[in-house]
């Protein structure tokens, strides 16, 4: 025999399957709580850089121990040129004339609100001039930023003292190869005595005071 219902409860099973059908329907569409964006929080994101001169320089980045002499770097002599300097250095470096045959600097690493370590100046399409401003690169000659003045005149005997163009309680001393060749060395001492930089090429560009300005 079958089994008689009454008609309310048919009726109340229908609306339950309709309502069943379309939260189906709705979750179907909308998507989970795990894939549904959510609003963004932070900041928005940028694509520039920080300017060049906030760029840490990287590690590790020296002359070889002996590289830096009284007649140029390593294989590059002077008079070298620009070629010869980027395959002596053997990294890529920054720098490039702005007028043919000018004055200006490679770099081998990026520059600081310091300025620079160390960099090769090139004029008319030739080495003329090392500059150094950290104590980290030993001279030819053993000299180094931080020595005081007397010990540098023990290690470069007959070191000639000039007046600096802008202080003149800071000296520049001149010293030239011991074995007779074109190279000159000149230390950029200050008021207290102590080198801050030094640079070493030939006339006239290791006697430049304000570089390839």
């Amino acid at each position: 025999m079958r089994a008689q219902f009454p008609l309310s409860m048919i009726v109340l099973a229908l609306a339950c399957t309709a309502c069943t059908g379309r939260d189906a329907a709705n979750d179907a569409a909308s998507p989970s709580a795990a894939t549904t964006a959510m609003p963004a929080t932070t900041a928005p994101v940028t694509t520039s850089l920080p300017p060049a001169a906030t760029v840490v320089p990287p590690s590790g980045v020296m002359p070889a121990e002996g590289a830096i002499t009284f007649a140029g770097f390593g294989p590059a002599h002077w008079g070298a040129s620009e070629e010869q300097v980027r395959q002596a250095w053997g990294k890529d470096m920054d720098g490039a004339p702005t007028e043919p045959d000018g004055c200006f600097y490679l770099f081998p690493e990026p520059r600081t609100n310091n300025g620079f370590r160390f960099a090769f100046m090139v004029e008319g399409g030739k080495l003329g001039r090392i500059d150094v401003r950290t104590p980290e690169i030993v001279a030819p000659g053993g000299g180094k930023v931080g020595m005081g003045k007397e010990e540098l005149h023990r290690l470069y005997p007959g070191l000639a003292e000039q007046r600096d163009k802008y202080d003149e309680n800071a000296r520049n001393l001149r010293g030239t190869d011991p074995q007779g060749g074109p190279g000159v060395i000149v230390f950029a001492v200050d008021a207290s005595g102590k080198a801050t930089a030094w640079r070493v090429g030939v006339p006239p560009q290791v006697d430049y005071v304000e570089g390839c300005s």
